[in-house]
């Protein structure tokens, strides 16, 4: 059991401190944001997995009650494998602060959604109070959309069911109908893709250990990604040059192009659109992929290869 546990240690350890200081820096994830989001999301998983798998070995060292319920179909051999009576003594520790930890993620997630639907809740309210009748030239065919008399362009998707689209009156103004097709289905590859459910994620994540640099960058990574994998799915439809001009349109009362850290991502996100990348080779993206989807293997193939040694 204490190679397993030191295996499992090992592996979180690498995943959670050096794989996403070296991600954060590299290029190509702008290219292709979607596999990027989907490296990250392995990442996280990897290292939820070692320590879920790390709780199990231990409670199960520590506690015979455990013990005898979890290997109760197991023949005699995979129990010897585990070497489970002869638990370090510093497995009853590890395995309270593991337990501690996930009973905290489970707190920090269930806070996080219950937060999110009251925000929600809340917003709805607020903005059906504040919402004129849609204007003639919005058909039903834009979708469920809800128009807000604000003389600042802005739009945005508020998660729920159904997801609801809001622009306000100065977008209507300011944009012309291609520019507002481009930001219209932006924010619906938001809801098609349901990045809301990845943004409560990272934050609880982040909010709950915010020293744990893979949950740091993770949140920071999400929020960026998200944004840009919605820029790509308006740029495929609507063009590249639309939709920077219609970001541009949207935000120049906020200082798109300003060099504060607030902005930056705006000022990023419209460079890339107007001097777009070539996304990742097919075989490049099936590799990656591939190679992200196997690595939370790992932790499995660690607490149950001793099991599986004994059988053969």
């Amino acid at each position: 059991m204490t190679v397993c546990l030191l295996l499992l240690f090992a592996v979180a350890v690498t995943a959670a401190v050096p794989v996403p200081r070296a991600l954060t820096r590299s290029l190509w994830p702008e290219r292709d944001p979607v596999v990027a989001l989907w490296v990250w999301q392995c990442l996280v998983a990897t290292v939820l997995l070692c320590c879920l798998t790390a709780l199990t070995l231990g409670a199960t060292a520590v506690f015979g009650t455990v013990r005898a319920q979890f290997f109760a179909p197991a023949p005699p051999a995979v129990t010897a494998a585990y070497n489970l009576s002869a638990g370090p003594a510093w497995a009853a520790a590890v395995t309270l602060l593991l337990a501690a930890g996930a009973a905290w993620t489970t707190a920090m997630l269930a806070r996080e959604l219950v937060e999110a639907r009251r925000r929600r809740a809340r917003s709805r309210a607020h903005l059906r109070e504040r919402a004129p009748d849609l204007p003639a030239g919005l058909t039903a065919a834009r979708g469920p959309l809800l128009v807000l008399e604000d003389e600042y362009p802005d739009a945005w998707w508020m998660p729920g069911n159904p997801p609801q689209l809001i622009v306000t009156t100065g977008a209507l103004h300011r944009l012309t109908d291609h520019q507002l097709d481009a930001v219209l289905t932006h924010e619906r590859g938001h809801a098609r893709a349901r990045h809301d459910w990845l943004l409560h994620l990272s934050t609880a994540l982040a909010t709950g250990f915010p020293r744990v640099p893979l949950f740091a960058h993770f949140c920071d990574q999400t929020h960026r990604l998200v944004e840009l994998s919605a820029d790509d799915t308006a740029s495929r439809r609507c063009g590249h040059l639309t939709t920077a001009l219609a970001l541009i349109e949207l935000n120049q009362h906020r200082g798109v192009l300003s060099c504060s850290s607030s902005h930056r991502l705006l000022g990023e996100r419209v460079d890339r659109l107007l001097e777009p990348r070539p996304r990742l080779t097919p075989r490049h993206r099936a590799l990656t992929t591939a190679t992200a989807a196997l690595v939370p293997l790992l932790p499995l193939l660690i607490t149950f290869a001793p099991g599986l040694t004994a059988l053969t």
